[in-house]
């Protein structure tokens, strides 16, 4: 390809409009690429930590959302990659597991937002596009009392690397009890 057939390729691409997505979930990645490109979007996708670096560096996405577990490692990689590429660009996190220390490290890594799954592309769109200076609209079914109980417990578990006896002892909780908290799914 030669240099002005380059640049003409580029000039047809809508500036603004490149995304990335990187999740291991392949029919979901499927359905949300698709969903977007009929929103407009250019749509790269990737299926593991280390595409999703390439991707990230050659790409150099506006938009990127990003798994938090993948089969290869932890998508906070690629948020790094992103935010290298592309100061501008504006990442979003995305999991089955979420608890607040992650969403934390997610925006202290240059995550715009932490959304967890099943999210749609209507949500995901919007908290992508949100103008940074306006307050999103509250959610439409916020946060149950044992959900916010259950990222309390997450959070201090983590905080106490994992050790199930610590935490239980700050807790001040049964040790055999925090492991059936923990063994199972986040509450709605």
């Amino acid at each position: 390809m030669t240099d002005k057939e380059h640049d003409t390729e580029e000039s047809l691409l809508p500036e603004g409009k490149t995304m990335l997505l990187v999740d291991d979930d392949q029919p979901w990645l499927t359905r949300l690429a698709r969903a977007m490109e009929r929103r407009g979007y250019i749509v790269s996708i990737a299926d593991t930590v280390a595409e999703g670096l390439v991707l990230a560096k050659s790409v150099k996405p506006a938009y990127a959302v990003v798994d938090m577990r993948l089969q290869d490692g932890n998508g906070m990689d690629v948020i790094e990659a992103v935010q290298q590429a592309n100061p501008e660009g504006r990442v979003i996190m995305l999991t089955g597991y979420g608890n607040i220390t992650t969403a934390v490290e997610a925006v202290k890594k240059g995550a715009v937002d932490y959304l967890a799954k099943p999210a749609d592309a209507d949500e995901i769109e919007a908290a992508l596009t949100v103008d940074g200076e306006s307050k999103p609209k509250p959610p439409e079914n916020p946060m149950s009392a044992d959900r916010v109980r259950w990222e309390h417990i997450q959070r201090v578990y983590e905080l106490c690397d994992r050790n199930v006896s610590e935490t239980a002892r700050r807790l001040n909780m049964h040790r055999r009890t925090l492991q059936r908290i923990l063994a199972k799914r986040a509450p709605r």
